[in-house]
């Protein structure tokens, strides 16, 4: 899958944990669901856009925060 795809995913995914009213909450939920229904190839993908300078560009604030703190754990096992 392409990186602008995943990203406008999970910016989706990040939208519904938004609106909880706890932030760490939310943070842990939107890792929690890519790390469970993600397969690692799309969480390769996503956390190399997570990268680049102007794929980052393309993540909401929320979703940026989450994939920086949960980082290691989104991370798939090396093969």
């Amino acid at each position: 899958m392409k990186a602008d795809h995943l990203i406008e995913m999970a910016n989706q995914i990040g939208m519904f944990f938004d609106s909880l009213p706890d932030r760490e909450e939310a943070l842990t939920g939107i890792a929690e669901h890519i790390r469970k229904f993600w397969e690692p190839r799309m969480r390769r993908t996503l956390l190399a856009a997570l990268d680049g300078e102007r794929e980052q560009a393309g993540f909401t604030e929320i979703v940026l925060a989450s994939l920086t703190k949960y980082r290691e754990a989104l991370a798939p096992a090396a093969a």
